[in-house]
């Protein structure tokens, strides 16, 4: 039986009167790369901050269950501690940092200098551009390059799960197609990850399952291949 790492049950989630999620279900499994995917506005990031707890001001109803856990009140240093890193959506990276100091903060919880080390140059050799610019403030890079920094930061902390939002936002074609191709390779090492993202295709042809989401409800699930032929998706997500 697959170990559960992440459990989602009835979210509910009101700005106001604005019920931004409705009461959605939605769980991933340890070495899963889980996709959800919908519309611009359709509660994705909210479903993601959720999980972290870095939501605004609002109502949440429902359970979110990390390794078994609750994580209701949990604070971001503590999912940190416990290896659940989130890439957000805009990045946020450091800017007034280097690209190296981005790197070691993102090992913060760890004690272990010559592993620390020996991660920075596994990173540098999967983002060449990085290690060119170690040196150069964060806040001067472009949108992937920021991209590439905010990635290997997460993975910094050896994450149980890895929460990506709308990773390819913004970049151009090349560096979609390179942030993906590190996705994949980092799934096959058997990392659990949620991807929230607009680009459905790439999503659904890297993911082992998928949930469709609109308006706040989860509407479509299972299989990430199956789904990627499916004339619903294809006609919703695919231009097909």
């Amino acid at each position: 039986m697959s170990e559960n790492i992440l459990k989602i049950s009835g979210l509910k989630v009101a700005y106001g009167g604005i019920k931004a999620v409705k009461g959605i279900d939605l769980e991933v499994n340890r070495g899963e790369l889980v996709t959800l995917i919908g519309a611009n506005g359709a509660g994705k990031t909210t479903t993601l901050k959720a999980i972290t707890g870095t939501l605004p001001a609002c109502k949440v109803e429902g359970s979110v269950s990390y390794l078994g856990q609750p994580l209701a009140n949990a604070k971001s240093f503590k999912l940190v501690q416990g290896k659940l890193a989130m890439v957000p959506e805009g990045r946020g990276v450091f800017t007034r940092m280097s690209i190296h100091e981005n790197l070691l903060m993102g090992a913060y919880t760890r004690n272990d200098q010559a592993g620390i080390d020996a991660d920075i140059e596994k990173w540098y050799t999967v983002f060449p551009r990085l290690k060119e610019r170690s040196a150069q403030l964060a806040g001067t890079l472009s949108g992937g390059e920021q991209q590439m920094l905010a990635m290997a930061r997460a993975l910094m902390c050896h994450p149980t799960l890895l929460l990506l939002d709308e990773p390819s936002m913004g970049l151009s074609p090349i560096m979609v197609e390179k942030i993906f191709e590190v996705i994949r390779d980092v799934s096959s090492q058997g990392i659990t990850m949620l991807l929230v993202e607009q680009n459905a295709r790439l999503a659904l042809q890297a993911a082992h399952r998928a949930y469709v989401m609109e308006s706040g409800s989860i509407t479509m699930s299972g299989n990430a291949a199956e789904m990627l032929h499916d004339p619903r998706v294809q006609a919703a997500y695919l231009g097909e």
